[in-house]
């Protein structure tokens, strides 16, 4: 197991943690909405500001591009800052994001409060798992992480169908505005939970870039960027694929993607209580899973009912794997934490785009089946790279204690 970085705590603290952890599980979800409601009201901004849809889409991908460089820098940036201190100011910055984008007279501003949005991603995913491991007792860090991104999942569920629908009684402004009194909330609970967590400036730590020259991070982070590429140029055009393939009604199709959603809650229970069993077998074992699934949907993708089965399969996997990278994170990197979430964090959001973009490229290039396949075989590589960790991982273990017992 990892070294905790605190002691262990009494029953009284523990459950203050976790009351914090499920502060932060509100900001979760409060953030991932926000990030993607756009995708619903893209028509309605574009109009009222006088953009197109793709100058309107842009708002998507700049949070995207801040979260990148925050993930890579904040570590080093906020050394010596109370970690509480730092998490109370990205909440506040989300609350400035929301009265930003809510009020925003045009393109600019529009972009800058997402730009603060996307810094608040960055540098609160960055900081997730140190701050779960100061919270809860060791043995509890896999289930707290999970409940973070079961906030993730619920959030990306109703994010979409939620910014629709209040859209169309409080408008695309009223829908964001919401935002500000959720930060407000989740402001004062985290003021309320939140312990001093300091920060030792006198300690040299590494930088997110610092922890990749490790020999000991490059595999996983390969396996990882994997992961998630291949399962973006899937998801991405899944809805697509539904639509001109299984040939769904959109209300079935609605009922689907739903399913999926609530799928993807249960995947982070199940894929925390996984983890705590073996940690390296989940990573394995995820991805392998996912790729039968893409396989599955190749076979069988004009028949609905095998197909809304499979989809609801890989919303429960696919959602869920993220807990096991967060849990692997806590494990090989107790000590540095912050600057390997960083880290995970920049990879993924690349991962993401790269995977996106070239599933689309083969989706118009080379039909449904070609980019479905291209996904599957990413995530086996995801596999085999998660296994070439744990190996690499299990002798580093064995010549590490060869190495105590011949010293003693």
């Amino acid at each position: 197991m990892f070294e905790h970085p605190v002691p262990a705590l009494e029953r009284g603290a523990a459950q203050s943690g976790w009351s914090a952890v499920l502060a932060l599980s509100l900001c979760v979800s409060t953030l991932i909405a926000s990030e993607f409601m756009p995708v619903s009201i893209l028509t309605p901004i574009a109009s009222d500001l006088h953009l197109t849809e793709g100058a309107a889409g842009q708002a998507i991908s700049v949070s995207g591009l801040f979260a990148v460089l925050t993930s890579l820098f904040i570590a080093t940036i906020t050394r010596g800052i109370d970690r509480r201190s730092v998490l109370l100011g990205l909440t506040l910055l989300m609350l400035l994001s929301g009265l930003l984008v809510a009020f925003a007279p045009n393109f600019v501003a529009l972009m800058a409060g997402r730009a603060l949005l996307g810094v608040v991603i960055g540098g609160f995913w960055s900081m997730s798992a140190a701050t779960v491991m100061r919270l809860v007792p060791e043995k509890q860090v896999p289930r707290a992480l999970a409940m973070l991104n079961g906030g993730n999942a619920l959030a990306t569920t109703i994010a979409a169908p939620l910014g629709s629908f209040l859209g169309q009684y409080i408008g695309w402004r009223g829908a964001f505005f919401l935002v500000v009194p959720l930060a407000a909330i989740t402001f004062a609970w985290q003021w309320l939970t939140l312990p001093s967590m300091q920060s030792d400036r006198a300690k040299r730590q590494p930088s997110a870039l610092g922890v990749l020259r490790r020999p000991s991070s490059r595999l996983g982070m390969i396996a990882v960027a994997l992961l998630f590429a291949g399962q973006f140029a899937l998801f991405t055009y899944l809805r697509p694929f539904l639509e001109s393939v299984t040939r769904l009604e959109v209300s079935v199709l609605s009922l689907v993607l739903l399913g999926m959603g609530v799928a993807g809650v249960v995947g982070t229970w199940l894929i925390g209580r996984m983890v705590a069993s073996s940690l390296s077998m989940t990573l394995i074992l995820a991805p392998l899973v996912l790729a039968a699934l893409a396989c599955g949907l190749v076979a069988v993708g004009t028949l609905a009912a095998p197909t809304a089965f499979l989809v609801t399969l890989w919303g429960m996997i696919g959602t869920g794997a993220p807990v096991a990278w967060w849990t692997w994170v806590a494990h090989r990197f107790p000590n540095d934490a912050e600057a390997a979430g960083g880290l995970l964090v920049a990879v993924v959001q690349m991962a993401i785009t790269l995977g996106a973009a070239g599933g689309g490229f083969l989706f118009d290039a080379a039909g449904y089946r070609t980019t479905f396949l291209a996904s599957a075989g990413l995530l086996g590589a995801s596999a085999l790279f998660g296994a070439f960790d744990a190996r690499a991982e299990s002798a580093a273990r064995k010549e590490q204690g060869n190495g105590g017992a011949a010293q003693s």
